[in-house]
């Protein structure tokens, strides 16, 4: 009996097609080259023309067919003077698209075969191509603030107070927004005041869209502003949490998956990286609805984000 899937066909990625697609480094390094210089032309620095470049076999460069210029598709890429073999980096890059809670760099070091340090420095490289300047689109957006980090009552007594005496149980706080059936953006913040949540709507979401937020009064001045906002508000403290169309429903469920997912498979996460792991995060989310894999829109943020 056929067994039916609950994925379409366009968005499934399986590990069958990855060791059919990319069999060894010569084909991941070939597939680079094309997409970073289709029909493997280019422009030579020597000729100063577009050229065709051919493969040279003992090394990972292409020659120009006319004068023997060289060009490194894997210049200016996370790959850049790694001495992992690109196919590793990508298989990598595969796992950590293939989950929707994420992969640690322990994990990473298993599947791989590679040393800690090694999985530790991927992890972080590629994540960086998961960090966006995301503009919200929609005109109905939700607006919610969450703190981050452990009960103080739970850390161990030395992490309890801070080197110079004072309360160290501060927690991290995080701003985010989502358009509904769209995009989500969480941002790691100084404070929750304000002076620093207003501007950051003010700069991602558009003119005369409706926000809907809870009772923090941080909010308050939301309706005054001069992007002429439509401001919709639920009130918590009430305990009311659906009025109609009025709820923060979907910004609190992307919260509910951000703490789930980092709390089972990273644990814990330094305010210094935090941002890193949100822009994990929020890449998936964005991409749940694209006909196409996460693995190939992984693949796709190499070459834009090559210098």
């Amino acid at each position: 009996m056929k067994v039916k899937q609950s994925i379409p066909q366009e968005l499934r990625f399986t590990i069958e097609q990855f060791n059919r697609m990319f069999p060894d480094n010569d084909s991941c390094l070939d597939w680079l080259m094309a997409q970073r210089y289709p029909g493997y032309k280019a422009l030579c620095s020597y000729c100063n023309v577009e050229r065709k470049f051919h493969r040279v076999t003992t090394r990972k460069v292409y020659s120009c067919d006319h004068c023997g210029t060289m060009i490194a598709p894997m210049a200016g890429t996370i790959f850049e003077k790694s001495s992992t073999s690109l196919r590793l980096w990508f298989y990598a890059m595969y796992l950590m698209s293939a989950t929707r809670c994420g992969i640690s760099a322990k994990q990473i070091q298993r599947e791989v075969g590679v040393t800690y340090k090694t999985a530790w420095r991927m992890f972080k490289q590629i994540r960086t191509l998961m960090s966006e300047d995301v503009r919200l689109e929609g005109t109905t957006v939700e607006a919610d603030e969450m703190y981050f980090g452990g009960k103080n009552k739970n850390k161990h007594a030395n992490k309890r107070k801070g080197f110079d005496g004072r309360s160290n149980d501060e927690k991290t706080p995080v701003f985010g927004m989502v358009e509904r059936g769209g995009c989500v953006i969480a941002l790691v913040t100084p404070n929750a005041q304000s002076k620093t949540i207003l501007p950051i709507i003010h700069e991602r979401v558009l003119p005369e869209s409706i926000v809907y937020t809870d009772d923090y009064p941080i909010y308050d001045k939301l309706a005054q502003h001069p992007n002429g906002y439509v401001h919709r508000r639920i009130q918590h403290a009430q305990k009311v949490y659906v009025m109609g169309d009025i709820h923060t429903n979907t910004i609190e469920g992307f919260w509910s998956l951000v703490k789930r997912g980092i709390g089972g498979v990273y644990h814990s996460v330094s305010k210094k990286y935090l941002q890193t792991y949100l822009n994990e995060y929020s890449f998936r989310y964005n991409r749940r609805m694209m006909n196409q894999p996460m693995f190939t829109s992984l693949l796709t943020q190499v070459i834009g984000k090559a210098e």
